[in-house]
Parts: C-alpha cells; sequence; structure tokens
C-alpha cells in the first residue's frame, strides 16, 4: 500500500498518517533533505504518544528515533545520537521488530565511531522484545566486543 512506502497525501483516515511517518522520514533521509526528514521524524515521535496501544508504536519508537539519531551523528552530536539509538529500543518491540529483529543502521554507524559500549547496551536492550535474534545479538556482542562490526545483513533495512 501506498501508506506503508510513505506515501501520506493518500493518508485518509487520522490513523494512516502514523503509519506513513515511518517510510516518508526514512524516504527523506535517503534523500539527503535532513530537514524533511528531521520534521517527519519529530511528527511521527509526537503522533506516536497517541498511538501507544496501536500495533505499529515500537515501529513508531524505533523508526523515529533512528532517524533522529543518524541526522545527529551526521551533525558531529555523537551523545544525542548514543541517546537516540538506546531510545530506540525503548519498546516491547512490534511484530516486525520481534521476528525480523530491530534496524541496526545507527548502531553501525555508531560503532563506525567507535561507540562500542552504547552498541553493546543496544543489543542487550533489543534482547527484551527480540527473543527469535538472541542467537544473533550474542553473535554481534563478541564481535563488538573483538573491535569487529558485525555484518547486519537485512536489518540495515528494517
Amino acid at each position: 500500500r501506498r501508506i506503508l512506502r510513505g506515501d501520506l497525501s493518500s493518508a485518509t483516515t487520522d490513523e494512516e498518517p502514523f503509519y506513513a511517518l515511518g517510510a516518508a522520514a526514512k524516504n527523506a533521509l535517503d534523500a539527503k533533505d535532513t530537514l524533511e526528514a528531521t520534521k517527519l521524524a519529530l511528527e511521527l515521535e509526537l503522533l506516536a504518544q497517541t498511538f501507544k496501544q496501536n500495533w505499529n508504536y515500537g515501529n513508531a519508537v524505533q523508526t523515529s528515533n533512528q532517524v533522529l539519531g543518524r541526522i545527529a551523528l551526521a551533525a558531529g552530536d555523537i551523545d544525542e545520537a548514543k541517546r537516540r539509538l538506546l531510545a530506540s529500543a525503548d519498546s516491547k518491540g512490534s511484530a516486525q521488530m520481534n521476528s525480523f529483529g530491530p534496524n541496526m543502521q545507527l548502531a553501525k554507524e555508531l560503532l563506525e565511531k567507535g561507540e562500542k559500549e552504547t552498541v553493546l547496551e543496544y543489543f542487550r536492550l533489543c534482547g527484551k522484545f527480540w527473543d527469535m535474534g538472541g542467537d544473533k545479538l550474542t553473535e554481534w556482542s563478541q564481535l563488538v566486543e573483538q573491535g569487529k562490526t558485525p555484518d547486519f545483513g537485512a536489518n540495515l533495512k528494517y
């Protein structure tokens, strides 16, 4: 559906923008439109507070924080990027996050800046909802402790 691809113009209900904003924010970030990505991610963060019982709540928490964290990191604000990474795991997850796992793009970018302790904490937080990914989280944690960057595979896309 167009909504799930981030097409806000096709929203016809009060709830549909909540589903579209995450993809719209990621699309803007991919297009290097950081002002629009920031605006959309902040709107998603605010709207998520209205939909705490919605199936998409965990996705919204993850996406808004991941987008804002990547923007902060690109601007040189490592502390804000670290805060946003940890905040992106501050939910009970979602159907998607609990099965496929959380997004690891910001974690990868922070590892490239030497922020392994924050990334290890992120893995620990993700373990609270990503039961199916326990083996991956253990493997990734071991690699990070050895000073290596894991191959996050598809978790860079989710």
